[in-house]
């Protein structure tokens, strides 16, 4: 609340009194010198105004005396805090009433802009210090000494301070002052002119880094809320650097330098790009290691700091049945991150195959894209890819062979599709070989005919022709990843086998696989030349009852052995390693077991004047599959719901 003149309520009331204490005072030391004149008028000798006030006391009568009620006191040091909370308050509320003064006026006048930040261009009022009770301003002061003169033999050169006497003379001084300070004496024009406001001691630097901790990776989908930069190079070896643009990390400019922890930007969750960046790129035309080229080394450190990426890769025979929950097949337990492309190749599949699809892209979730599927009779694959990787893929071709003698019948035979990710290229190839457990001559031949008539690349260049054979299909590629059912059996007889599992009946099968077909087939060099195999500690895949976990019962007996595989080669020496190979157990429905494996792939970086998918993807499969992905996340609610809202009653 304000009064009409500006100044607070509050202060207006507290400098009110002050001034009635004080102007009390005076009126009393006035009548006093008027006795004290009459007394001395008598005798003719006025007291001297540096006469101390004892012996002024002893100079009036004593009526006068009695009526002032002064008793003589013995001077003691002064109560310190009691004069310190006067002159506090006072200073509180001239605070108080400064900044008042000042937001109005900067209200009410906004062109004048030197109360702030100019320098005392006129007599302007001070705050009183602290602790001590000091004049605004000379004038004041002149003001405040005239009208009491005792004040410099109270305390002169505050040295030494009285009594409550001098108390209420200190308190007259204030309010003297603070009188001057209402009728205008400090001010010239009414408005203070403030000194510039400087900091107590020197700002700290800002830091250029904005990098919070806090956030964290976007892909990640584990809840035991780790950080993916130090788990994936503790788990994979990884070494992150930063996503951000390398030329925004030394110029002074605010950017993020933990994007590989949070993948987000200072402005948001893509990667910053300056604007002379954008006029120098070129999509359709570039050079190897270009600056700015959609598949360079710039873009491909960005997605990939370490320059690996992480491949599923699966096979199954389906034996023609419906698909069931894939969530145990895809998305193992044991690695707690999803990798970056799935490759998923299955042999007698169910004869809906959009429905096979659709369930795929279901499992996967919105994360996930279909690249590309392609069909040889009931040889089916599919490939997967993050949604966010779809623009660094070259256009995607395929091809097929049929190993049978009559070619109308697709059962057996291969199928393989090709692409370029960055720059390095890729064939996944998916087979069924020869049944029988004797035909070890017939499944090499399938795999000769195979490398021979799979006719790929087509339209995307190979990425290093030299090393390429035109007899041979998997020489055309940097990284080749063949799986399927290659029917190679085991050697032995069933009773041995089946005491041999139930010897070790979890992970030490080094036993059966000296018996297996294909280990001492590549170890002669007649098939998969220059092909490997990861390490194989699961049971055979091959043959079980439909829904059980026991091998053949049937009158055949059949022996059990590893049929499904998968394995894999590469042009340059580590490019591929092998992070697991396993099967899947859960699944049933065939007398098949799921295989699959995971794999670290090296990439290189390419060049921008290739056929490019440019984002190409199934997108009616991906609306399908996200909305089923919904509904049965619903119905799932739902069940839960009704199960915890019904009761079951039992009678005994």
């Amino acid at each position: 609340m304000t009064t009409p003149n500006g100044f607070p309520q509050h202060s207006r009331v507290c400098l009110t009194r002050s001034m009635e204490g004080g102007a009390v005072q005076d009126l009393q030391a006035k009548k006093a010198g008027k006795a004290a004149k009459k007394e001395a008028g008598g005798n003719g000798a006025p007291p001297k105004i540096g006469t101390p006030i004892s012996e002024t006391l002893k100079l009036l009568p004593e009526e006068l005396k009695a009526n002032m009620k002064i008793k003589s006191i013995t001077p003691r040091p002064p109560r310190k805090p009691r004069l310190e909370r006067a002159a506090s308050l006072d200073e509180k509320s001239w605070r108080k009433w400064r900044r008042f003064r000042t937001s109005q006026e900067s209200l009410t006048d906004p062109n004048e802009t030197s109360s702030s930040n100019g320098s005392l261009q006129e007599a302007s009022p001070s705050p009183p210090t602290r602790g001590r009770a000091s004049p605004c301003n000379p004038c004041c002061q002149q003001d405040s000494l005239h009208s009491s003169p005792d004040a410099l033999e109270a305390s002169p050169g505050g040295k030494s301070r009285g009594g409550a006497s001098d108390l209420g003379k200190r308190a007259s001084e204030i309010s003297s002052a603070f009188g001057g300070l209402l009728r205008g004496k400090g001010f010239a024009g009414g408005k203070p002119r403030l000194s510039q406001i400087m900091p107590a001691r020197p700002l700290p630097p800002m830091e250029l880094n904005v990098a919070s901790h806090s956030l964290r990776t976007a892909n990640r989908i584990d809840s035991d809320c780790l950080d993916y930069r130090h788990y994936s190079q503790h788990k994979f070896g990884r070494v992150s650097s930063s996503l951000s643009d390398s030329r925004l990390q030394g110029n002074g400019t605010l950017y993020d330098n933990c994007s590989t922890d949070s993948m987000k930007s200072t402005f948001s969750v893509l990667t910053p790009i300056r604007a002379k960046d954008v006029r120098s790129r070129s999509y359709l035309e570039g050079s190897l290691l270009a600056s700015g080229a959609l598949m360079g080394a710039e873009e491909l450190s960005r997605y990939f700091p370490d320059r690996n990426m992480g491949i599923f890769v699966a096979t199954w025979n389906m034996q023609g049945q419906k698909a069931v929950n894939l969530d145990d097949f895809l998305l193992p337990t044991d690695p707690d991150f999803a990798q970056d492309m799935y490759v998923i190749g299955v042999q007698e599949g169910c004869p809906d195959r959009r429905e096979w699809e659709i369930r795929l892209q279901e499992t996967l979730g919105p994360h996930y894209v279909l690249l590309h599927s392609a069909a040889h009779g009931v040889l089916y694959m599919s490939v997967f890819i993050r949604r966010d990787l779809i623009w660094f893929c070259s256009e995607v071709e395929y091809a097929t062979v049929t190993t049978r003698i009559v070619s109308q019948i697709k059962t057996k035979g291969a199928l393989g599709i090709s692409f370029t990710f960055f720059g390095t290229s890729f064939l996944f190839i998916t087979s069924h070989f020869t049944s029988g457990d004797s035909k070890v001559n017939e499944r090499k031949l399938d795999y000769n005919k195979t490398i021979q008539a799979l006719t790929l690349p087509k339209n995307v260049p190979d990425t290093n022709p030299y090393r390429s054979s035109s007899s041979d299909v998997t020489t055309r590629f940097d990284e080749v990843f063949w799986f399927g059912d290659f029917n190679f059996r085991l050697n032995k007889d069933r009773e041995t086998v089946d005491s041999i599992l139930s010897q070790n009946p979890d992970t030490d099968v080094s036993k059966l696989l000296v018996y297996d077909q294909l280990t001492s087939e590549m170890s002669r060099g007649s098939i998969f030349k220059g092909f490997q195999e990861a390490d194989i500690h699961f049971r055979p895949s091959y043959k079980f009852d439909i829904g059980k976990d026991s091998y053949d019962t049937t009158s055949k007996q059949r022996t059990p052995s590893y049929t499904d595989r998968v394995v894999f080669r590469s042009r340059y020496k580590d490019d591929i390693q092998a992070v697991k190979y396993s099967s899947c157990p859960v699944i049933k429905t065939s007398d098949h077991r799921p295989v699959f494996a995971l794999f670290r792939v090296k990439l290189r970086p390419g060049r921008d004047n290739i056929p490019l998918a440019a984002g190409q993807f199934d997108r009616d499969l991906y609306l399908i599959g996200i909305r089923r992905r919904a509904t049965r996340e619903l119905l799932k609610r739902r069940e839960q719901k009704d199960q915890r809202s019904s009761s079951i009653c039992s009678i005994s």
